[in-house]
């Protein structure tokens, strides 16, 4: 089993180079960055450092999906751009897939902050106890179980939260030792309480029916 690497991207010519490079250091035999319509040079940089890229609309769930047709690997990982695997974390997935079904990392941030890293340890906390990674904890899953299920329900927001949910419901979920390292820039300009806040009212709100678009512009804003 080898690993393809999928990164979503949308005006990231200042991370995209240092996640592809981190997917190649980490074992994946390939890196797809599929783009959302970027105006600077996130294509540019991504093909520079070795990366495939496709174009298509505007949206995360759609631009992954894409990804993964793509692939020609067995197993998946999906990365965001501001995210940083770590060595040997392709070996660990292609592991874990023969054990499990679905997957993800724990996760540390990139800038030094005691708040950061409380937040950190709250979000291992959380996916400790409900087996549940989120999308910038590095999703992984067998490459024929995501087209199987229908990959990414195609929506503005939540996508990678209802992949959990709905891969949980279907097996043995796990989650690694290894962290990734992602950017903590949107705790950090919104503040971390404030942040988390959103994030969990977000979460209820969707789980209690609330419009997805409604969600989306609220989350953005």
């Amino acid at each position: 089993m080898s690993v393809s690497v999928i990164i979503p991207t949308l005006n990231e010519e200042e991370w995209i180079a240092g996640a592809v490079e981190s997917a190649f250091a980490a074992g994946a035999a390939e890196v797809i960055v599929a783009d959302g319509g970027s105006d600077d040079r996130t294509t540019r940089r991504a093909t520079a450092a070795g990366a495939r890229v496709l174009l298509t609309d505007r949206m995360r769930a759609k631009q992954s999906n894409l990804g993964a047709h793509a692939a020609t690997h067995d197993a998946l990982i999906f990365l965001h751009a501001d995210t940083r695997l770590a060595a040997g974390a392709a070996t660990a997935v292609e592991d874990a897939l023969q054990r499990a079904n679905f997957g993800g990392f724990r996760i540390c941030f990139i800038e030094p902050s005691r708040r950061l890293a409380f937040a950190a340890a709250a979000i291992n906390l959380r996916t400790r106890l409900t087996r549940c990674p989120w999308g910038d904890q590095a999703q992984f899953i067998r490459r024929a179980t995501f087209l199987e299920i229908g990959g990414y329900k195609e929506m503005p927001l939540m996508d990678d939260y209802e992949l959990a949910i709905r891969m949980k419901g279907r097996g043995r979920t796990t989650i690694l030792p290894m962290t990734v390292t992602t950017s903590g820039r949107r705790f950090l300009r919104k503040g971390l309480i404030r942040t988390a806040a959103h994030n969990w009212r977000t979460v209820i709100r969707y789980r209690l029916g609330a419009d997805i678009d409604d969600l989306a512009r609220s989350y953005r804003r």
